[in-house]
Parts: C-alpha cells; sequence; structure tokens
C-alpha cells in the first residue's frame, strides 16, 4: 500500500469502537498505526455504545435472545450500523466478538498484531485450576470456557460473569460470588493487569494461572484486533489493509475458517488454536457437542490456512 500513501494521506478517517476502557487500547493502538503510516491523515475516533455493553445484567445468549440478533452480534451490531450510514469508516473489534459469516455489506480488511492467546485463571489463591477447591464456584460469560472448565474440573461450578475487564476482577476480588474467574490473557496484557509473575497490578489479593493452549484451547481470533470496513469501500479498506500483521492474517483466516465449516457462534462451544512456522500453519481444535459429552479433538498442518482449516474439520474424531 505504500504506493498509495500519498494519495490517501490527506483524507479524515473516521474510527469506530466501544467504549470500554479495552476496547479504547485497541482503538489508540490501530490510531498509531495510521498515523504513523499517514501522517497527514487526520484520524478521528466515534465511541459507540454497542448492545452487549448496555446489557450487563443478563447472559449473553440471554441478551442475544431478546434483541433478535446472533450471540456475536451484540458486540457489533451498532458498530456496523455506523459503518452503514457513513459516520465510521474503520470499525475496531475484538476479533473473536465477530461473527465468521458477515453481512455482504462489510468485510473484514485486517488484523493487527496478536497478543497472547491464552485464557487466564483468576483466584484468590495462588496455585491455578488444580488448586480449585472441590464446589469451587468460577465466572465466565463464554460458553466456551464454561465447557472446558465443565471438562477439566467437574467439580467445580459454572456461574455467569458480565461487566468489563475491571469490572469482572473486582467482583473477584471484593466479592463473595466467585473463586475464580476466567478472562483473555490479551485483554489482561492490554490493560496493564498482567505481569510475568502470578500477580494482578492493583489487586494484590487476585492471582493469575495462564492456561496453556494445548491445556485450555483459545477462541479463534483470540488476541487479535479485527478491522471492519465497508465492502464498497476500497479507500478505507486500503487504509485497513496498510496495517495488517500478515501472519496474524494468516492463522485468524485459518481459525475463522474453521469456525465458520462447524457453523459456530458465540453459543457454540468451540477451541481453536494455531502455529505458524517456516510457512507452516498447525491447527488444534476441540469442539464441545452441543446436548453434551466427550469433546472431538483433531489436528491438521499445511501452507495453506482456507485448505488447512478444511482438513482439520475432516480430522475431529
Amino acid at each position: 500500500m505504500e504506493g498509495q500513501t500519498g494519495t490517501m494521506s490527506g483524507r479524515t478517517i473516521m474510527i469506530g469502537t466501544r467504549g470500554s476502557d479495552l476496547a479504547l487500547v485497541q482503538a489508540t493502538a490501530t490510531e498509531a498505526l495510521l498515523c504513523v503510516k499517514f501522517p497527514d491523515a487526520e484520524i478521528r475516533r466515534n465511541v459507540i455504545t454497542t448492545t452487549g455493553d448496555r446489557r450487563t445484567d443478563v447472559s449473553l445468549a440471554d441478551v442475544a435472545k431478546s434483541e433478535g440478533t446472533f450471540d456475536k452480534g451484540v458486540f457489533i451490531k451498532e458498530l456496523e450500523e455506523a459503518l452503514d450510514d457513513g459516520s465510521v469508516d474503520i470499525a475496531v473489534h475484538s476479533l473473536k466478538d465477530m461473527p465468521t459469516v458477515l453481512d455482504p455489506r462489510f468485510r473484514l480488511a485486517a488484523t493487527l498484531e496478536r497478543a497472547p492467546v491464552c485464557d487466564v485463571l483468576l483466584t484468590k489463591q495462588p496455585g491455578g485450576l488444580d488448586a480449585l477447591e472441590k464446589g469451587a464456584r468460577v465466572g465466565t460469560s463464554s460458553v466456551r470456557r464454561a465447557k472446558q472448565i465443565e471438562f477439566l474440573r467437574p467439580d467445580v461450578a459454572v456461574l455467569d460473569l458480565r461487566g468489563n475487564v475491571p469490572t469482572r476482577i473486582r467482583k473477584l476480588a471484593e466479592g463473595d460470588q466467585y473463586d475464580a474467574i476466567l478472562l483473555a490473557e490479551a485483554g489482561l496484557v492490554r490493560l496493564g493487569f498482567l505481569s510475568e509473575d502470578e500477580s494482578v497490578s492493583g489487586f494484590p489479593g487476585v492471582f493469575a494461572h495462564r492456561l496453556p493452549e494445548s491445556e485450555f484451547f483459545p477462541a479463534a481470533g483470540q488476541g487479535a484486533i479485527g478491522l471492519e470496513v465497508r465492502a464498497d469501500d476500497g479507500e478505507s479498506r486500503a487504509f485497513a489493509e496498510s496495517i495488517c500483521h500478515a501472519e496474524t492474517w494468516t492463522k485468524v483466516t485459518a481459525e475463522r475458517e474453521f469456525l465458520r465449516l462447524l457453523d459456530g457462534g458465540c453459543h457454540t462451544p468451540v477451541g481453536v488454536y494455531s502455529h505458524l512456522e517456516g510457512g507452516v500453519i498447525s491447527l488444534f481444535a476441540r469442539v464441545f457437542p452441543e446436548e453434551g459429552g466427550t469433546p472431538k479433538t483433531g489436528e491438521a498442518s499445511g501452507t495453506d490456512p482456507i485448505q488447512t482449516a478444511h482438513e482439520l474439520f475432516h480430522s475431529l474424531t
């Protein structure tokens, strides 16, 4: 895209984002990259409240049901409306919040460099997952996380947990409803809560335990920031593509294609992760049947992300 920098640099581009602390950090990262790439462009921000932000009193599934939308739509619906009416040129999302199949009016144009992809168990006592007592109450809003906790520790109770990252940590630290909660490492790192040890910044009574990908499978696209544009807006797409991180794009392309093949949304308990080395992508998956029971697992590797995703899908046993 370097050849287009001169012709695009004088344009004003509007970034759309949710208003949570994490969303604003992700928007700031996007704006910083665009400012470096296009120093003469005017980068502006439009903060938009989504359905998922307004409705924190009930589970995500219930929010989606009451709003008549799919689960992942609760965090992107209003941003896509802003894209559609032209009040936003690029919508910034946590990629795992985006459906794998978008409305034809929109397209995923780019991803920024991925943050760590693991899930993190926050507890009031050190020791991680193995140290949880029988009957411990674990909070999460993710069906994927809930199913994996039940699979790995069937003797604990899973409770619904809503709110932004600081709110969720505070509910654990200051309340008595939860003994542990599950959050994405990416959000904790981007907000400055997580250090190299088990401590959690600002919450001295809370301990963090990173759950390895091979033990606790992350969501497709977890840790990645996705940039969505109007399908017919070539200029905004070019802006977004100019800051795309190629390795991240390859990995999430494979992960999201696998999820598409499963027709998986937020309500489908699917964990998938990837490694890319020497041009070869390796994919691993754990899929929980909706009716319950033992999860299916699979793995595949290859040089083409779409083909490898299909091989992963057919490898499930």
